[in-house]
């Protein structure tokens, strides 16, 4: 017998402040906060925390440790998360509909469906079949990994995909009515992404402009490699600035490492900053750089745009939906070093073209890329979907 729900939603994830590493973690802190203005909102997000606001819970979860004990390593990196999905599930849910990000919490989202009778919406930030050296990262556990994944989405009422891009990926590589499988962009906080003059960050880190700035995981999607390939024909005197942490093993990061120490024009900050920073950073950067070979949608090319910096970036997945290649910046074909650095290039030789690229590259997020109109969007998707 169906239970009455309350119109709110269960937010399911990994990541959530102060533990975010990646765009998914951007996207549900900015979506959960502004659906929140909107409906009541429960996040239910991995490591322990818990506060309670008036339409706004979170609850924290840890891995049961005895399930991933004298594991290997790359299997515990499945093993907890698969914990963690049933823990999330071990608490009753009393909303109509459980939103899951990320393959972590899809076969969370999957039980939920199933114990609570609830609507189950994933959005897929990143596909598992299209990232063939997570097995680098996970061993055999990317099975494990690639199965949570599809059984969420292939179980799902409502797939959000955050490109075009994306969208047709979902159909290709899994078992989804194309009607269940919609498009809602990622967005950016306008009212915090913007530049600034303050410059003290750059002192802090040992930086002097002109720069090249790069934001991300030291993961091989990130294309990081390619971008230090290119370094050897950027303009002289001109610094490139990794702003990298999280990796996804210890031998990416130390390979990473040795590239960086054989180059004299890199300086690496082996860590997320705090977002205040990152923000003075993008904003007095000659250039933003995204050579990913894959990346479904790239929040930090909307962040590097809001603070009016031009973007080269590579013409894969979502990016071409974000950066108007000759408007905005301009796109490269993924791993090609010397077009990348050809880009950068004709930018670092004009400031009055890195200026118009900046300044329409703030417009163009104004107009479309705001977290107040995509929490509508999602709340109202919700609700056709509830109605349906």
């Amino acid at each position: 017998m169906t239970s009455i729900k309350s119109p709110g939603v269960t937010m399911m994830t990994r990541e959530f402040p102060p533990n975010i590493y990646g765009g998914a973690g951007v996207h549900v802190d900015y979506l959960s906060s502004r659906l929140a203005r909107l409906m009541d909102v429960e996040v239910r997000c991995f490591g322990e925390r818990a506060c309670q606001e008036d339409a706004f819970s979170v609850v924290g979860y840890s891995p049961w440790m005895e399930m991933s004990k004298g594991s290997d390593p790359k299997l515990q990196k499945v093993l907890d998360p698969l914990s963690v999905d049933l823990a999330m599930v071990r608490d009753p849910i009393d909303t109509g509909v459980v939103h899951c990000h990320t393959w972590y919490t899809f076969f969370a989202g999957y039980l939920a469906k199933m114990l609570y009778e609830t609507k189950l919406v994933t959005t897929v930030h990143s596909l598992e079949p299209l990232r063939p050296w997570k097995e680098e990262q996970l061993g055999s556990g990317y099975v494990v990994s690639s199965w949570m994944e599809r059984v969420g989405i292939e179980n799902s009422d409502r797939v959000i995909a955050v490109s075009k891009e994306m969208r047709e990926d979902v159909l290709e590589h899994f078992d989804v009515e194309p009607d269940k499988v919609v498009v809602i962009h990622n967005g950016i906080d306008l009212g915090k992404y913007r530049r600034t003059d303050d410059a003290s960050a750059l002192s802090q880190y040992g930086i002097e402009k002109p720069y090249v700035l790069f934001v991300g995981r030291i993961s091989r999607q990130k294309g990081i490699m390619h971008l230090l390939d290119a370094a050897a024909t950027i303009r002289p005197g001109v610094k490139i600035v990794l702003i990298a942490g999280t990796p996804d093993t210890k031998e990416v990061e130390e390979e990473l490492g040795e590239r960086v120490a054989s180059l004299d024009n890199v300086i690496w900050i082996n860590r997320m900053l705090p977002r205040e920073h990152v923000i003075q950073l993008y904003s007095h950067a000659s250039v933003f750089a995204c050579p990913s070979v894959y990346e479904p949608f790239g929040i930090i090319n909307l962040e590097a745009m809001a603070c009016e910096i031009p973007v080269v970036a590579s013409a894969v997945g979502g990016i071409p939906e974000v950066v108007v290649d000759g408007e905005t910046g301009f796109l490269v074909p993924p791993a090609d070093p010397d077009e990348l650095a050809s880009a950068i290039n004709r930018i670092l030789d004009s400031d009055e073209l890195g200026r118009e690229l900046g300044k329409a590259g703030r417009l163009r997020v104004e107009r479309y890329f705001s977290w107040e109109a995509i929490a509508e969007q999602t709340r109202d998707m919700y609700l056709e979907m509830l109605d349906g």
